[in-house]
């Protein structure tokens, strides 16, 4: 059970082509959201579909294969760990932020029907 302690898997589709950028040490990392989307009915039996936003980040291989097959609307399983983070803005304030940080990418078809 230990490896579940910090586990995500998310199925959706991706919202613009991702950022990729080489460090200092040149080492790849990609970034690029995902949305999910959960069907419901609400209380009065309406459908109801609600969308979720998803940060994530990619190293390394994982990195290679995002820039060179993914483009914006691309589906995509992925597996990783949540990572939590904070950094000062230009304005002197703190700032939090969230992301999934992805080790295992599926690519699952074509892109999200409009």
């Amino acid at each position: 059970m230990q490896t579940l302690r910090n586990k995500v898997q998310l199925i959706g589709n991706l919202g613009n082509a991702p950022e990729i950028k080489n460090t200092s040490n040149g080492t790849k990392l990609a970034r690029f959201s995902i949305a999910t989307n959960e069907v419901y009915r609400n209380a009065k039996g309406e459908k109801v579909k609600e969308t979720t936003w998803h940060n994530l980040i990619a190293w390394g291989k994982v990195a290679d294969v995002v820039e060179k097959y993914l483009e914006k609307g691309s589906e995509v399983a992925v597996e990783g760990k949540l990572i939590s983070r904070s950094y000062t803005d230009k304005t002197g304030i703190k700032k939090y932020i969230s992301e999934v940080e992805v080790n295992e990418l599926l690519m699952l078809g074509g892109k999200a029907n409009s």
